[in-house]
C-alpha cells in the first residue's frame, strides 16, 4: 500500500468518525456552530454526530437537494439571516428527525408541499420576515406534529385555513400571520379551526377591511380571553370602506360598529344525547338543531384515532347532506362521544351537538331471560284476574230472581248463578232452543260417594236445560232421562 493511499484512508476515517470540524466553525460533541462566517456555500465536512447546526448570518442563497445528507441525528437547524430565495424540493431529504427549523429573515417568496414533506417530526417552523406572497394549500400537509408556525412579517394576501383541522394538526397551538397583507378573511374556515388554534391565531397588523362579522369574531375572542387578541388589542385595525387612509381600531372605536349585533356571534350547545345500539346495526347520528338555511356547513369530531376522511373513504362511515353521520356496521370500538358542529356562515352562528354512543354485544342468554320473565309475568296477571272474577264480580244474571223453594235449593241457585255469570253465560238463542226440549238437569256433589263407590245424587230439579262450557270445569251434566 502506497503512502498516498494510506493518507486517503486516514482522511476518510477522520471524516466519518465525526472528529473533523469545518474550518472556522465551533464544534462540540453534537453542536456545530458555523454562524456569522460570511459563508456563501456549505461548509465541508459536516460531522454526522451533529444534532444542532447553526448556519445563520451568512450569505447562503439557496439549498440544493441533499444539502444535509449524512446528518441522521439533526434535530435543530438555524438558517436565519441569509439570502436564501430558493428551496429545492429535496433540500431537507434524509433528515426525518428534524424538529426545529428556522428560515426566518431570508428572501423566500413561495413555499409549498414539496419543501417540507420529509419533515414529519417537525414541531416548530419559523418563516417570518421573508418575502412570502403565497402559502400553497398543501404546505403544511402531513406535518401532524407541528406545534408552532410563524408566517408573520411577510406579504401574504391569502392563507389556506381550511387545511388545518383537529385531525390533521392535533398539536398546533400557535399560528402567527400578523403583519401581512390579509384583506379579507375566510370566516367559514376560521370558525371551523380547532379552539386551540383560534386561541393562538395572531392576525394583528393586517390590512383587514372593516366588517361586522370580523368585528364580532374579535369581540367574541376578547370576551373569551384569547391571548392573541387580548395581548395585541391596540394592533387590531381595519380599513373603513377599504381606504388605507381611514384606519380605525377594532376594539377602541366601538361607535363605528353600533349596527353590528355582537350577540349573533354565539355558540349554541344542544343537550347531550345518549344512544345505545347492538353490534352490527347501522346507526345514524343526527346533527340537527335550531339552525336552518342553505349556507350551513358541518364537521364531526369522533372518538377514533383514525382520520375521519379515511373512514369515510373505506366505507366505515358515511356523511350525509343534512350533516348526519352514518355508522354502517357499529362495533364496540365505535363507542364514545361524537361531536357535531353546524355553522351558519351567513349569520356567524355555530351550534354544537354531542351524542354519547354505546355499542353493546348481543347475548342469547339475555333474550331467554327476557322471554321467561315476560311469560311468568303474564301468568301472574292472569291468575290475579281469575281470583278477582271469582271473589269480586257481582251477580248480574236474571236467574237469581226466582225465590228458591228451600234453603238448599236457594244456595244451589245462587252458586249456579255466580258460576254462570263468570265463566260461560250462554247466548239468548241457545237458551231458547234448550228450553223447548224436555230435559232434566242433575247437580252432582263432587266426591260424594254412595253405595258401591258410585256418586250419590244430591238434588233433582226440573229446570230448562242450560248448556255449560265444560272444557275446564265439570260441574253440571245433562241427561235426557234420570231415574
Amino acid at each position: 500500500m502506497t503512502s498516498t493511499s494510506c493518507m486517503v484512508l486516514i482522511l476518510l476515517s477522520v471524516q466519518f468518525s465525526g472528529a473533523s470540524c469545518p474550518q472556522g466553525c465551533l464544534c462540540t460533541s453534537d453542536i456545530l456552530n458555523c454562524g456569522s462566517l460570511g459563508l456563501d456555500r456549505f461548509p465541508n465536512p459536516l460531522p454526522f454526530t451533529t444534532s444542532v447546526l447553526d448556519l445563520s448570518h451568512n450569505r447562503l442563497t439557496w439549498l440544493a437537494a441533499g444539502s444535509f445528507y449524512g446528518l441522521p441525528r439533526l434535530q435543530t437547524l438555524h438558517m436565519s439571516h441569509n439570502r436564501i430565495s430558493l428551496l429545492s424540493p429535496g433540500a431537507f431529504h434524509n433528515i426525518t428527525s428534524l424538529r426545529y427549523l428556522d428560515l426566518s429573515s431570508n428572501k423566500l417568496q413561495v413555499v409549498g408541499k414539496y419543501h417540507f414533506q420529509d419533515l414529519q417530526a417537525l414541531e416548530v417552523l419559523l418563516m417570518y420576515n421573508n418575502r412570502l406572497t403565497r402559502v400553497e394549500s398543501n404546505t403544511l400537509m402531513g406535518l401532524s406534529n407541528l406545534r408552532k408556525v410563524y408566517f408573520s412579517l411577510n406579504q401574504i394576501t391569502d392563507f389556506p385555513f381550511f387545511s388545518i383541522r383537529k385531525h390533521s394538526h392535533p398539536s398546533l397551538v400557535t399560528l402567527d400571520l400578523s403583519s401581512n397583507r390579509l384583506f379579507r378573511l375566510p370566516m367559514d374556515d376560521i370558525v371551523l379551526l380547532p379552539v386551540a388554534v383560534q386561541k393562538g391565531l395572531y392576525l394583528h397588523n393586517n390590512s383587514l377591511e372593516c366588517d361586522c362579522s370580523l368585528y364580532r369574531m374579535f369581540w367574541h375572542w376578547e370576551q373569551k380571553g384569547y391571548q392573541s387578541v387580548k395581548d395585541y388589542k391596540d394592533n387590531y385595525k381595519c380599513l373603513m370602506y377599504g381606504e388605507p387612509q381611514v384606519s380605525i381600531n377594532f376594539m377602541r372605536s366601538l361607535h363605528f360598529f353600533e349596527n353590528c349585533t355582537v350577540g349573533k356571534m354565539i355558540s349554541l350547545i344542544s343537550p347531550k344525547a345518549d344512544k345505545v345500539v347492538y353490534e352490527g346495526e347501522q346507526v345514524r347520528l343526527d346533527c340537527t338543531g335550531t339552525l336552518n338555511g342553505e349556507d350551513l356547513s358541518y364537521s364531526w369530531i369522533i372518538p377514533h384515532q383514525e382520520n375521519i376522511s379515511y373512514l369515510i373513504q373505506n366505507g366505515t362511515l358515511r356523511l350525509n347532506q343534512d350533516g348526519s353521520l352514518d355508522i354502517l356496521a357499529a362495533q364496540s370500538v365505535d363507542s364514545g362521544i361524537y361531536q357535531c358542529t353546524a355553522v351558519d356562515n351567513t349569520r356567524m352562528i355555530n351550534e354544537s351537538r354531542e351524542v354519547n354512543l354505546t355499542v353493546v354485544a348481543q347475548h342469547s342468554t339475555e333474550e331467554t331471560f327476557n322471554t321467561g320473565y315476560t311469560t311468568l309475568l303474564g301468568c301472574v296477571v292472569t291468575l290475579v284476574l281469575i281470583l278477582m272474577y271469582l271473589y269480586l264480580t257481582p251477580c248480574r244474571c236474571g236467574c237469581c230472581k226466582p225465590p228458591p223453594p228451600s234453603p238448599a235449593i236457594s244456595s244451589f241457585g245462587e252458586n249456579r248463578c255466580n258460576l254462570a255469570s263468570i265463566f260461560a253465560a250462554p247466548s239468548t238463542d241457545r237458551l231458547k232452543s234448550k228450553s223447548q226440549s224436555d230435559r232434566h238437569v242433575v247437580f252432582l256433589e263432587p266426591l260424594m260417594a254412595g253405595k258401591n263407590g258410585h256418586p250419590k245424587a244430591a238434588f233433582v230439579v226440573e229446570q230448562p236445560a242450560i248448556e255449560w262450557d265444560t272444557e275446564n270445569f265439570t260441574i253440571f251434566r245433562e241427561r235426557n232421562d234420570f231415574e
